[in-house]
C-alpha cells in the first residue's frame, strides 16, 4: 500500500508564493520518479513538474522559471516551490509517483 499525502495548498494573492509538500509512505522506493500535476475545473489534468531520483527535472512551459521541484530521497518527499503565482495557476494540485500512485490533491487558489 502506497500513500502520498500533500500539504501546503491555500489562498494567495497574485505574485505570491506557496510551497507544496508530498510525503510518500508504504511500498515506495527512493528510485521512483515523483512529481506534481494539476487540474482546474472543466480541464484535463496536466503535468506541472517531475523529478527523477537523480534530480533530473522537467516542467510545463507555463511554470518554467517560476516553479521549482525538489526531492528528499531519504524521506521520499517531494516539494514544489511556486513563486510569482498567477490566477491561472488556480487548480487542485496532485502529487504523483511512478507506478501510477496519486495523492488526494490540495487546492491552490490565486486571487487577482
Amino acid at each position: 500500500q502506497v500513500q502520498l499525502v500533500e500539504s501546503g495548498g491555500g489562498l494567495v494573492q497574485a505574485g505570491g508564493s506557496l510551497r507544496l509538500s508530498c510525503a510518500a509512505s508504504g511500498s515506495i522506493f527512493s528510485f521512483n520518479a515523483m512529481g506534481w500535476y494539476r487540474q482546474a475545473p472543466g480541464k484535463q489534468r496536466e503535468l506541472v513538474a517531475r523529478i527523477t531520483p537523480g534530480g533530473n527535472t522537467n516542467y510545463a512551459d507555463s511554470v518554467k522559471g517560476r516553479f521549482t521541484i525538489s526531492r528528499d530521497n531519504a524521506k521520499t518527499t517531494v516539494y514544489l516551490q511556486m513563486n510569482s503565482l498567477r490566477p491561472e495557476d488556480t487548480s487542485v494540485y496532485y502529487c504523483w509517483a511512478a507506478g501510477n500512485f496519486w495523492g488526494q490533491g490540495t487546492q491552490v487558489t490565486v486571487s487577482s
